[in-house]
């Protein structure tokens, strides 16, 4: 017989006037009702069931027979030596899990493993490691210790795809590098670069329409102040940004809590494990109990593994609704001005004397700068365990000295 959780009424948070005995007769029944679920014998098919075989040396457990689906975005090919029925040993590829995920699959009740030692002896007819045996046997070997199983177990019943950071040898596969944010620059492009700025400083100082609202002065083109953003900058005499080295304290014999240790994909990302793409989120473990808050220096040092994230898309505000009952007036539709005809790549060398005019509808949107803000340029994210409770805390870097606020 399966097991059956038992349904939940709403939470009493306080007895009621005069039927606090039958409160808890209700909350008694309740936990029994758990109690007996979690007495019944878990049942697995047999169709379902892996095999392997954990083998201390490695620190690796070989999957003989795999079946199921976690296969998909778990475990990766090794090459080892193996011997054949003559005793020659050959160079034979294999599937080998890490200790999180075999602890993972068998805590699931998805495979049967075998200690290799025990498996000589008895062979298969032996019993299979437990869950308890595994946890003594596999946690701390690899880097791995309880937190770190704990978020991993965690973020896998979720549905994410979870992948170490770092390989722990060089059969593993390492994610994609992060895409560059800055892309390759064409020959008009750097021509442009190169000219662009003269010439729009000569156009700038004889242009005809003068803005009487902000003064021209003839040093200040000269001096690269063509704004008041230039202006500010030039006035600012701290330095600030993240562009700014900090001073570096010296280094402590013991080695920082605070490192990258799981690559994390998001469910509805494609992800194919001989060749991962660039993780969705990077994330260090830490025991709540016994890790500090990280120093400054620790963000930078995280932060600096991290590619600069995307801006926040606008949102996109919806048309306004139209009246179609007939005998209303409707405003006559605006006609948006069309560009000059001149060749497209005058513009790329000289945008200030062959100007292009855009309509509105067709300008990008201006992203708001308080949601850039709070986004931040990178971002990691830090799992916090305490007593087995799984936390999650979102660190950004913010870059508040780039957006011009006045």
């Amino acid at each position: 017989m399966r097991p059956v959780i038992p349904k939940r009424g709403e939470k009493e948070f306080e007895p009621r006037a005069g039927g606090s005995s039958l409160q808890a007769h209700i909350l008694d029944r309740s936990r029994a009702a758990m109690f007996e679920t979690l007495k019944a014998t878990r049942t697995t098919s047999s169709k379902a069931i892996s095999y392997g075989i954990w083998q201390p040396s490695l620190a690796r457990t070989e999957v003989t027979v795999a079946k199921g689906i976690h296969f998909s975005s778990m475990g990766h090919s090794a090459p080892r030596y193996v011997a054949d029925g003559n005793g020659v040993e050959k160079l034979q590829k294999r599937l080998e899990l890490l200790p999180e995920e075999a602890i993972y699959l068998i805590e699931r009740g998805a495979m049967f493993c075998w200690k290799e030692s025990v498996l000589r002896v008895e062979g298969l007819e032996g019993v299979p490691m437990t869950v308890q045996q595994a946890y003594s046997e596999m946690i701390g070997t690899e880097d791995l210790d309880l937190e770190k199983f704990q978020v991993y177990a965690y973020l896998k019943r979720l549905g994410y795809v979870v992948a170490r950071a770092r390989p722990p040898n060089k059969d593993y596969p390492a994610s994609a590098p992060f895409p560059t944010s800055t892309p390759r620059r064409t020959v008009l492009e750097r021509v442009k670069l190169l000219f662009g700025g003269f010439f729009s400083k000569i156009v700038h100082l004889f242009s005809k329409t003068a803005d009487w609202w902000r003064p021209l002065r003839i040093d200040s083109c000269f001096f690269g102040i063509t704004n008041y953003g230039s202006l500010f900058r030039s006035m600012r005499f701290i330095p600030s940004g993240h562009s700014v080295p900090l001073r570096r304290e010296p280094p402590s014999e013991k080695p920082t809590p605070y490192q990258i240790f799981y690559n994390v994909y998001k469910p509805s990302t494609p992800f194919k494990k001989s060749s991962p793409p660039p993780p969705d989120f990077q994330m260090a473990v830490i025991n709540a109990r016994t890790t500090p808050m990280p120093t400054l220096q620790e963000l930078t040092d995280l932060f600096e593994m991290r590619p600069d994230e995307p801006l926040p898309q606008p949102r996109k505000r919806g048309l306004p609704q139209q009246d179609a009952k007939p005998g209303t007036h409707n405003p006559p539709p605006t006609v948006t001005p069309t560009a000059p005809t001149y060749p497209p790549f005058l513009h790329r060398v000289f945008p200030s004397l062959f100007p292009v005019l855009v309509a509105s509808k067709d300008r990008p949107r201006v992203v708001n700068p308080f949601t850039a803000l709070k986004a931040g340029k990178k971002m990691i994210v830090i799992a916090v365990v305490d007593s087995g409770n799984v936390g999650f805390f979102r660190f950004s870097e913010g870059a508040f000295g780039e957006w011009p606020m006045a």
